[in-house]
């Protein structure tokens, strides 16, 4: 992952604070940060299926929204409890099955309307993950979006809204295996995906029948945070300080450069 998609100039994102998703810790109706480190245990809901943020294997958890959710808890004073969800599933769960939820997680206004953001922490934008061999077919969004074509996604969040907003003429197929939908691409099942640039430079590296389309220059400009249940201001303040704690501290640098290749600039 040696290019650098991280330095996207990125317009502000508007981070609505409405509506729904209470936050509960067992019986409580709202999980404050002195509940949390009462308890003795954060609780953050991730996907398990976007690496280089978030993977789940029979070995357990890895990745680079792990590391930071370690670190966080450390920050407090707990242990950590990874509680696996779904994308579909995240907004609901955030709040009642966790405390927060991290995994490469997308800030859009949908998610604003039910949830708090934390600052963001990682510029990202949609590009394209197509076989190497189709290099000369797809340069292009439109190139894409053509009668024929088979984009693959997966249900429930960022990708399935971008190709719901912008494929008009492809045919968008589901593959609710996040862990195996490159594969779908790479075996001839479908010809493209459409993801973040960070997920399509670390599968490139992974499998090189596989290569990326406009990863320089992405498709949308993107920012990465942490979900935080809606009526918990003083979670997110302590979220915010604790990663402006780690920029300054090299603790940011240090895991970035494990997981992305380079340490990016939040």
């Amino acid at each position: 992952m040696r290019k650098a998609a991280f330095g996207l100039a990125v317009g502000a994102v508007a981070v609505l604070v409405v509506a729904a998703c209470g936050a509960q810790h067992s019986t409580s109706s709202q999980a404050d940060v002195n509940e949390i480190i009462n308890h003795g245990t954060l609780r953050v809901c991730s996907t398990g299926d976007y690496r280089p943020f978030t993977f789940r294997d029979p070995h357990g958890w890895s990745g680079m929204d792990i590391d930071f959710a370690q670190n966080f808890a450390d920050n407090l004073g707990v242990k950590l409890d990874v509680v696996p969800t779904t994308w579909a599933d995240m907004l609901g769960d955030v709040g009642s099955k966790c405390d927060m939820a991290m995994g490469g997680i997308t800030i859009t206004s949908e998610r604003a309307k039910r949830a708090l953001y934390s600052s963001p922490y990682l510029r990202d934008g949609k590009a394209a993950i197509i076989r190497c061999t189709d290099s000369a077919i797809f340069h292009t969004l439109s190139d894409i979006d053509q009668p024929g074509v088979r984009v693959a996604v997966n249900p429930g969040g960022g990708n399935a809204a971008f190709d719901e907003a912008n494929i008009h003429r492809a045919t968008v197929v589901t593959f609710p295996d996040n862990n195996t939908i490159f594969q779908q691409v790479a075996n001839g099942k479908a010809d493209v995906m459409i993801t973040d640039v960070s997920e399509i430079q670390w599968q490139t590296t992974q499998d090189s029948h596989l290569c990326g389309v406009s990863v320089d220059n992405p498709f949308s400009s993107e920012e990465k945070a942490y979900l935080i249940p809606r009526n918990d201001p003083g979670l997110q303040q302590r979220v915010n300080d604790w990663l402006s704690l780690n920029e300054n501290n090299g603790t940011y640098a240090r895991i970035t450069s494990q997981w992305l290749g380079r340490a990016v600039t939040p």
